[in-house]
């Protein structure tokens, strides 16, 4: 519940969990610029892109924004309360990934703010009989798609620097473009070639490139929710390595446990190359260069 201007509930990201520590909020991931825009984005991904589109016109703050813990939990406090109840724009991610947003916006009463769920934006749902992928920042068309309303949302809030708003989205775009370019090279080259996971974080990412995901759906789906691997299912997840029918490992390193280490493992044993993906920004780089990195090290993986 909360309580008396604090929060006494600790809210989980329902699509994941994880027993490492959560994140704490972080203020500041873009300075204070001319105006009094205040955005807030569940993830200092989105934070990030909102930087590349608004420059220093606003203040942002990137609720997640540690690059070494695992952002699929998420411990509520007070100094987030606080930016949701300023926000004219709200980031999230949706699909169930950061649910902690619309529960927290909700008590902060803050019925004014603009609020773009990415995954709605995206128009991705989950396949017959299968579950959605929210993992949608991996997804280059999907952030051009957020981008226009990001500079729609953000000009309608700040009319004068809406200009500004717009060329900087385009000069984002481009670059989003190159990199679904990157993509299609590799999937000329590669389509078809297998390709492991520990969770489904970056599938969008290896779909484009032609990668298939070899993985047992039940092994991901137990690492993503946290629970328990079946005997039988990582003996299956292990000869995908022993028996060379992938290419890649795309491995997330802000999740990790006695299972995926034994994937690890077994991966560097059988000369199987290793991608290291995160759903965070890693430290020191902003949005292109993290995704540009990633399309360069399964280039390296492939070959």
């Amino acid at each position: 519940m909360w309580g008396a201007g604090t929060l006494s509930l600790i809210m989980l990201v329902s699509a994941c969990s994880s027993s490492a520590q959560t994140d704490s909020t972080t203020a500041g991931t873009a300075s204070s610029g001319t105006t009094s825009l205040s955005v807030v984005a569940s993830t200092n991904v989105y934070g990030d892109v909102v930087k590349q589109i608004a420059g220093d016109r606003v203040k942002i703050t990137s609720i997640i924004s540690d690059p070494d813990a695992d952002p699929h939990s998420y411990e509520a406090n007070s100094r987030t309360q606080l930016e949701l109840s300023r926000a004219d724009v709200v980031i999230e991610n949706g699909g169930g990934y950061d649910d902690f947003v619309d529960t927290m916006l909700k008590a902060a009463k803050n019925t004014d703010a603009k609020v773009l769920n990415v995954v709605d934006i995206s128009g991705k749902s989950a396949p017959s009989g299968g579950e959605l992928n929210e993992h949608v920042w991996y997804d280059f068309p999907t952030v051009e798609k957020l981008v226009t309303e990001l500079v729609t949302a953000l000009s309608a809030k700040d009319p004068s620097g809406a200009t500004t708003f717009s060329a900087n989205a385009a000069t984002f775009t481009q670059k989003l473009k190159q990199m679904e370019s990157t993509e299609s090279s590799v999937k000329a080259a590669h389509s078809g070639a297998g390709a492991a996971i520990t969770e489904p974080v970056p599938l969008y990412l290896l779909d484009a490139c032609g990668l298939v995901n070899k993985t047992p759906a039940q092994f991901s789906e137990a690492i993503e929710e946290g629970t328990d691997v079946s005997a039988s299912v990582l003996a299956e997840t292990l000869d995908l390595f022993t028996q060379k029918n992938v290419a890649v490992l795309a491995y997330n390193e802000q999740t990790s446990g006695p299972e995926t280490e034994k994937v690890l493992a077994a991966a560097k044993a059988n000369g199987i190359a290793v991608v290291p993906v995160t759903e965070t920004l890693p430290a020191g780089k902003d949005y292109v260069s993290w995704m540009t990195g990633n399309l360069s090290a399964i280039q390296a993986a492939l070959g």
